[in-house]
């Protein structure tokens, strides 16, 4: 399969080019930068010398493709989207332009009017865990937002079997400053962000609209709230998740529906131990791996539960999931390309 990529200088970009060049069934065919034509892909992400031979083109000098990659900054994919449906039969959009189904919804918390409201209904949704068999049929997919995969994994079982009682679910977010992008910024400037613990989106976060839409197919009248903190690590994200479960939920009913939605999920792993240092999920050796773990704890007296859930922000929670997606789509085996199993310690 011939593939394309537009935005592959960022680092989303990078992360799709790592994960496709090892791919053996996918050729890539042309790689965008409109800041950086002309440049070899390998000064731009030197992780790939050696393996990558491109430079970047402009969008203006590419032509069709079996599949394409959107990995540009929000708000920009759906200024040009209906030239790429034409040039390609499948199209991933990594970023947040056609998540969110209504476009009074996408205006609400995004502060724009959507520029391409009539092909919003084209795209599914991209969480295979979830909509594995929507995915398999689709033609355009929506990457779902970093933050709300996790959180989305981490709360789907729970509330699809009716466990979850109606009280908020507060979500607290820990954030790698990749999440943020490549855009220079004074946040994410070194003398700025070492060292800290910033709390930068206490209330109103973007990814909440994402969460709820998917998560009230099962619980209308769920109510979602997140807080997201800044912290010093590049790559990953670590939710923790404080929710309260019907009264007569125990933990054997926890692994049970835990199993049941995961067991036969190649990239969510349980990770609940008695002992070792890693009892818990933990971003740090996720880093490279498209994997989401998921872990719990439940209050001994008391029916609150505390689900934590950890990923790679580029992997899992974009470029990988992303090609998680076309493996679906292709009938290609979903984890092919996607073996990378971690490194420890890092």
């Amino acid at each position: 399969m011939e593939v394309g990529i537009v935005g592959g200088s960022g680092y989303a970009g990078g992360e799709l080019l790592r994960i496709l060049y090892l791919h053996p069934y996918i050729n890539i065919k042309w790689v965008t930068s409109e800041s950086q034509p002309g440049f070899p892909v390998a000064l731009v992400h030197p992780n790939l010398r050696g393996i990558s031979s491109h430079v970047f083109s402009r969008v203006s000098d590419v032509g069709s493709c079996d599949c394409i990659f959107l990995a540009l900054p929000n708000g920009e994919s759906m200024k040009s989207m209906e030239t790429w449906i034409e040039k390609s039969e499948k199209v991933i959009d990594l970023g947040a332009d056609f998540r969110i189904q209504n476009p009074a919804e996408w205006s609400r918390w995004y502060g724009t009017e959507h520029r391409c409201p009539q092909i919003l209904n084209r795209f599914v949704y991209g969480v295979p865990e979830i909509f594995h068999d929507e995915i398999q049929e689709a033609s355009c997919i929506a990457g779902p937002g970093c933050e709300a995969v996790v959180s989305i994994l981490s709360l789907y079982p729970f509330v699809k079997n009716g466990l979850v009682r109606n009280f908020p679910v507060i979500i607290d977010a820990k954030m790698g400053s990749s999440q943020s992008g490549k855009k220079i910024s004074l946040s994410t400037h070194h003398p700025e962000r070492a060292g800290a613990v910033r709390s930068y989106k206490p209330t109103g976060h973007r990814h909440t609209a994402e969460i709820e839409q998917v998560l009230k197919k099962f619980q209308k009248d769920l109510k979602i709230s997140v807080s997201a903190t800044a912290v010093e690590m590049v790559r990953g994200i670590l939710v923790t998740i404080q929710c309260f479960l019907e009264d007569d939920v125990g933990e054997k009913d926890i692994w049970r529906i835990l199993r049941q939605e995961y067991s036969e999920k190649p990239f969510v792993r349980i990770v609940k131990q008695s002992q070792g240092l890693y009892r818990y999920p933990e971003p740090k050796i996720l880093q490279g791996t498209n994997i989401c773990e998921i872990g719990f704890e439940k209050e001994s007296e008391g029916n609150r539960l505390v689900i934590m859930g950890a990923l790679d922000n580029l992997v899992k929670g974009t470029a990988g999931n992303a090609v998680q997606c076309l493996n679906l789509m292709a009938g290609f085996p979903e984890t092919m390309g996607l073996e990378f199993p971690g490194l420890h310690p890092v």
